[in-house]
Order: structure tokens, then sequence, then C-alpha cells
């Protein structure tokens, strides 16, 4: 009876390798600009803002028309609240946006950038990813609770990575890599005793 066919060795190992089929992500990261940012300034923050300076514009209004003196101070020191109210707003939203912006360009920095890439899909989740976990930076408890739910779904730990069926290639193989492409092949000279035309002889 004959033998079976060994399998080839690279099929087994591929078989035998927990990993076989895993995405491999450049080590230094995704090359380019970041995609644009999709998402509008903070809703609720911003549409605080503008009551807050509506407010101040009717106080100052009833400032200038009220008569008597106890009122007028009363009028004035709820105006100095709807100001402190309104600096501290414009400030978490001037912050929110530079915050927002510079993780968005982390990110897209990153390894794992090569995944959300495919998928047009992923911009859109991963903004909001970025603006949940700013905002538990800032100190919003609920958004940082946001964020760890979310965080998983880009790959961001090495957990996560592993669910996503993707690794980070090491430096040393990726630097490996690079030298073979760029190494040129040796010509590999024909001694005279190899060379077939050596046992032609002219015929006269």
């Amino acid at each position: 009876m004959a033998s079976p066919i060994p399998k080839d060795p690279s099929r087994r190992s591929r078989r035998n390798n927990p990993k076989a089929g895993f995405t491999s992500l450049p080590a230094k990261g995704r090359k380019g600009k970041a995609p644009a940012w999709p998402l509008p300034a903070d809703t609720k923050r911003s549409a605080l803002l503008e009551l807050a300076e509506d407010r101040i514009a009717a106080l100052v209004a009833d400032i200038e028309s009220a008569e008597d003196g106890r009122t007028k101070g009363r009028l004035r020191r709820n105006l100095a609240q709807a100001e402190q109210s309104a600096a501290i707003l414009r400030l978490q939203i001037e912050q929110q946006t530079d915050l927002e912006l510079g993780l968005w360009s982390a990110l897209w920095a990153t390894p794992q950038a090569k995944l959300w890439e495919a998928s047009s899909a992923f911009v859109r989740m991963l903004a909001q990813f970025v603006r949940w976990n700013v905002k538990g930076e800032q100190g919003d408890l609920d958004a940082a609770k946001e964020a760890r739910l979310q965080r998983k779904d880009f790959g961001l730990t090495p957990m996560d990575l592993l669910r996503a069926r993707a690794e980070i290639e090491k430096v040393d193989e990726a630097e490996d890599r690079g030298s073979r492409r760029r190494a040129k092949p040796k010509p590999t000279a024909t001694s005279a005793k190899d060379d077939p035309r050596g046992g032609l002889y002219a015929v006269r």
C-alpha cells in the first residue's frame, strides 16, 4: 500500500499557527494625513454657550433699565455668574476641539489605522470614540465609560487587537523584509568550462 504524500511543511505550519490568517500591521504605523475631522462642534456645549450669551445680553439690558440700586446690584451679580459660565464653556469647547484634533491625528498614525481606512464607516465611528474619550478626560465620567465600551472596536489594546485578528509586525522583521527588497541579486559569473559554447568547433 502506497504511503500518503506528505504535506508541504508550509501548509502544516499555517494550520498549527494560532495566528494564521491574521492581518499584519506596519510597526511604524500608517503613513499619510488623517482624514478630515467629520463631526461638528459639540452640540450640547455650543447650545449652552448660546443660551449663556443670550442671558448676558438680557441682563445687560435689564441693568440699564433698572432704577433701583438694590435691583441693579442683584442683576450685576447674576451677570457676573452668566459671564463666568460663558467663559468656562468657551474654554471647554476650545480645549475639546484641540484635544479631539490632536487625538484624531495621533490615532491615524498608529499601526491599527490600516484596519480602519478600509471602511468609511469606521471614520465616523472613530470620531465618535475620540469625542467620548476627550470628554472623559475633561471630567465627564459617563463619557469615559462610553469611551471604554467603544474602544474595543478599534483594536487599541493587545486583547482588542487579538479579537480583530491582527498583529503588529516586529520592527526587526520589517527591517529585514525591507533589506531583502532593496538587495539586488549579484550576477553569477559563468566559467569557461561551464560555457556550452566551449565545445563548439568550426567545420571546414
